[in-house]
C-alpha cells in the first residue's frame, strides 16, 4: 500500500492551498482535522464547531484570495482550523494559554483575522461595514462572513441583514447550520438545486428577467418576481432571507468539497449584491467522542485522543455556578414565584440544573440578552421573582434594557453574574471587569460581591428577599475556596459589610473573592510590624458607610480591593469619605482596582498578579501609601 505524502506539512499560508490539486483537498481535510484534534487535546478549548467547519475552512481558503478577501468568523469557535492554515500551526498548541494563541479570532495576531471576536452575532455587521468602506475607496476585494446558526438567534444580526439587504452592497454571508433545524434535509435535490441557483447563467437569466420586468405593467412585474421567489424557496427554504434582500443559496451539505467549491466560486464571480449560502454542518463532525456527546464537545478540557476522557481535575470544592444554581434550586423550592432566565447559557450558568427541577419555571431566551432583559422586567411587573443568569461580559449587551426597562421602572429582576472578574483561557473579551462600574452608578440598584461559596448561597437568599428594587451579585468562575456551606441561605441586611479581622494601623476592605488574597496581605503586613484589619464590604451599592468611616477614623491606611474596574466601589467608597469630610484628616486612602488595560488570556491567579491584586501587591501598595520600602523595611527587619 502506497504511503500519502503529507500535505498540511506544506501548507505555510492559504497560497499554498491554492497550489494543490483538487483531488487533494479531501486529503488535506482529513489531516487538518486530525490536526486539530490533537491540537485541542493538548489545550483544550472550542472543538466541536471547528471540526463541523473543516471542508468549510478549506474551501473559503481556496476559493478566496485571503488575506486581500476578508473572511470574518463570528464569535471565534468555528476559527482554529483557520488558524492552522493562515500560519499559526506552529503556535497552535499554545491555543489559551499564558502567551499563546487566543481561543477566538484576534486582529493583532495575524492579517487574516480582519475582525476580532469574543461575543456572537457581530461578523454580519463588521462585514457589511468593510464592504462599504471597499466601495467608498474603490476596491473590489469579496468580504465573507460566517456565522453560526446559534449566533443568529441574536437581534443584531437580524439588524445587520435588515441593512446590508436594502444597501445591496456584495456581502456574502455563510450560515452554518450545526443545531437548529431551520430547512429541509440536505440531499441531492438540494445540493443540486445550489449549485443551479448559485450559477452565473441563472444570475444572469434572473437579472434578464427582473429587467424586462421592470417594462411590463406592474401588475405582471410584481407576479413573476412572486412566482420566482416561490418557486425557488418552496424547494430551499430561504424565504426569510429573501425578504431581507439577500439571495439566498442552499441548504447545502457543508461536508461535501465538491459542492462547496463550486457554490462559492459562483457566488464570488457573480458579485450581485447581498447573498446568504445556508451551509449544513454536523458539530463535532469526524471525531466520534464528540459526535456521541450531548453537547458536540463544544468547549473541552485535555482530553484523551483514543478515548476521548477528559483530564478534568477534581475540584477541591464545589464550583461557584454549582453553588448558585442548587441555592435558586433551594429558594425556588420554597418560593413558586421564583423563575429564571439565562440567554443560551443553560450549562454555562447552571439553568440546566434548575430546569431539570422546574422545566416550566427556566426560560431559555437564545443569544438574545436584550430580549432577556426585558422578558425578565415583563415577569417581575406580574409579580414573579425572575433571576436572571447571564455572564457578567454578556449582560454589557444589554446595558440600555438594564437602565430603561429595570432600574428606572424600579423592577426587581435579580442578575446573577456569572464570570465577575478575571477569567483565564477565554481572555479580556469573556473578562467580567466592568460590572461594578456600570451597575453601580444606577439609581435604584442593589449590588453584592461573593466572597466565598457560602456567601454566594446567603446573597441568592437576599435576591429573593429583594421585591422593591433591581439587585444583582457577583461571583466568579471556578471552584470557591473550601469552606462549608450553611444548610440554608440566609438572607443578608441591605447594604452591611463585615469586619473579619480586626487591626490597628491599616484597613484592608475587600469586595468578592480577593479576600482570601487579603487576608494573606495582613499576615505578610505582621511581618513589618502593621497592624491589619481585613473587613469584607459584601456591597458595592449601597456601601456600608457606617463600617467605612469607622474604618477611616480609626486607621492610618484604607485600602479598597476589588476585581473590577476603575469607577467601581473604591470610587464609591472614595466620594463617600470625602462627603463625610473624612479625606481632609491624615489618612491615606488607596483603591486597588484591574489596571487600565486588557490582561490577556492566561492562568487567573497569574492574571490577577500581573493586575497587582495578589497579596504581593496589596502589600506593595500598603507600603507606597505609607512612603515605605519593601526591600529597605525587609533588610531592617532581617
Amino acid at each position: 500500500m502506497q504511503v500519502k505524502t503529507p500535505l498540511l506539512d506544506g501548507v505555510k499560508l492559504p497560497r499554498d492551498l491554492r497550489d494543490l490539486d483538487v483531488g487533494q483537498l479531501p486529503q488535506l481535510v482529513d489531516e487538518l482535522r486530525a490536526e486539530l484534534i490533537d491540537a485541542v487535546s493538548y489545550t483544550g478549548g472550542h472543538l466541536g464547531a471547528g471540526l463541523g467547519v473543516v471542508e468549510l475552512t478549506v474551501a473559503l481558503h481556496r476559493v478566496f484570495d485571503t488575506p486581500k478577501d476578508k473572511v470574518i468568523w463570528d464569535v471565534g469557535h468555528q476559527a482554529y482550523p483557520h488558524k492552522i492554515l493562515t500560519g499559526r500551526r506552529e503556535r497552535i498548541r499554545t491555543l489559551r494559554q499564558g502567551g499563546g494563541l487566543s481561543g477566538f479570532t484576534k486582529r493583532a495576531e495575524s492579517e487574516y483575522d480582519p475582525f476580532g471576536a469574543g461575543h456572537s452575532s457581530t461578523s454580519i455587521s463588521a462585514g457589511q461595514g468593510m464592504a462599504v468602506a471597499r466601495d467608498l475607496s474603490g476596491g473590489d476585494n469579496n468580504v465573507v462572513a460566517v456565522i453560526g446558526d446559534g449566533a443568529m438567534s441574536a437581534g443584531m444580526a437580524y439588524e445587520a441583514l435588515n441593512n446590508a439587504g436594502a444597501r445591496n452592497e456584495n456581502l456574502i454571508v455563510i450560515l452554518n447550520d450545526n443545531d437548529m433545524s431551520i430547512a429541509p434535509p440536505v440531499g441531492a435535490l438540494s445540493n443540486y438545486l445550489a449549485r443551479i441557483t448559485s450559477s452565473g447563467t441563472y444570475l444572469h437569466l434572473r437579472e434578464v428577467a427582473k429587467q424586462l420586468a421592470q417594462i411590463l405593467p406592474k401588475t405582471w412585474e410584481r407576479r413573476a418576481a412572486r412566482a420566482e421567489e416561490y418557486t425557488r424557496t418552496y424547494w430551499t427554504g430561504g424565504t426569510l432571507f429573501e425578504e431581507l434582500g439577500f439571495y439566498y443559496v442552499g441548504p447545502i451539505d457543508g461536508h461535501d468539497l465538491d459542492i462547496l467549491l463550486k457554490v462559492l466560486e459562483n457566488v464570488r464571480d457573480a458579485k450581485k449584491g447581498p447573498v446568504l449560502i445556508h451551509v449544513v454542518t454536523r458539530k463535532g463532525k469526524g471525531y466520534a467522542p464528540a459526535e456521541a456527546s450531548d453537547d458536540k464537545y463544544h468547549g473541552v478540557a485535555k482530553f484523551n485522543v483514543v478515548t476521548g476522557a477528559q483530564d478534568k481535575p477534581v475540584p477541591n470544592a464545589p464550583g461557584y455556578t454549582k453553588v448558585f444554581a442548587h441555592s435558586l434550586i433551594e429558594e425556588a423550592r420554597k418560593d413558586d414565584k421564583i423563575v429564571a432566565v439565562t440567554a443560551a447559557m443553560p450549562g454555562g450558568t447552571g439553568l440546566d440544573l434548575f430546569g431539570k427541577e422546574f422545566p416550566t419555571r427556566m426560560f431559555d431566551v437564545g443569544i438574545a440578552e436584550q430580549h432577556g432583559v426585558t422578558f425578565a422586567a415583563g415577569l417581575a411587573t406580574q409579580g414573579y421573582k425572575p433571576f436572571t443568569a447571564i455572564y457578567s461580559t454578556f449582560l454589557q449587551r444589554a446595558y440600555d434594557q438594564v437602565v430603561h426597562d429595570v432600574a428606572i421602572q424600579k423592577l426587581p429582576v435579580r442578575f446573577a453574574l456569572d464570570r465577575a472578574g478575571l477569567v483565564g483561557a477565554d481572555g479580556p473579551t469573556h473578562a467580567g471587569s466592568f460590572d461594578i462600574a456600570y451597575l453601580g452608578c444606577l439609581p435604584n440598584f442593589v449590588l453584592m460581591a461573593a466572597a466565598d461559596e457560602a456567601e454566594l448561597k446567603h446573597m441568592v437568599a437576599t435576591a429573593a428577599q429583594i421585591d422593591d428594587r433591581p439587585s444583582a451579585f457577583r461571583y466568579p468562575r471556578g471552584e470557591g475556596v473550601g469552606v462549608d456551606l450553611p444548610d440554608e441561605g440566609i438572607p443578608l441586611e441591605i447594604g452591611k459589610g463585615r469586619i473579619l479581622r480586626e487591626g490597628t494601623t491599616v484597613a484592608l476592605v475587600s469586595l468578592g473573592t480577593r479576600l482570601g488574597e487579603c487576608y494573606r496581605a495582613a499576615d505578610q503586613l505582621a511581618t513589618y510590624g502593621l497592624s491589619t484589619t481585613v473587613a469584607d464590604a459584601r456591597f458595592a451599592k449601597p456601601i456600608d458607610s457606617d463600617m467605612i468611616r469607622r474604618l477611616a477614623r480609626e486607621h492610618e491606611v484604607l485600602i479598597t480591593v476589588e476585581e473590577g474596574s476603575v469607577g467601581g466601589f473604591g470610587s464609591y467608597v472614595l466620594h463617600d469619605l470625602a462627603e463625610a469630610g473624612l479625606l481632609e484628616r491624615h489618612l491615606k486612602v488607596r483603591s486597588m482596582v484591574l489596571p487600565d488595560f486588557y490582561i490577556d488570556h492566561d492562568k487567573p491567579d497569574k492574571m490577577y498578579g500581573m493586575a497587582g491584586l495578589a497579596a504581593d501587591g496589596i502589600v506593595a501598595k500598603v507600603l507606597s501609601a505609607m512612603g515605605r520600602d519593601a526591600a529597605i523595611d525587609k533588610a531592617d527587619l532581617a
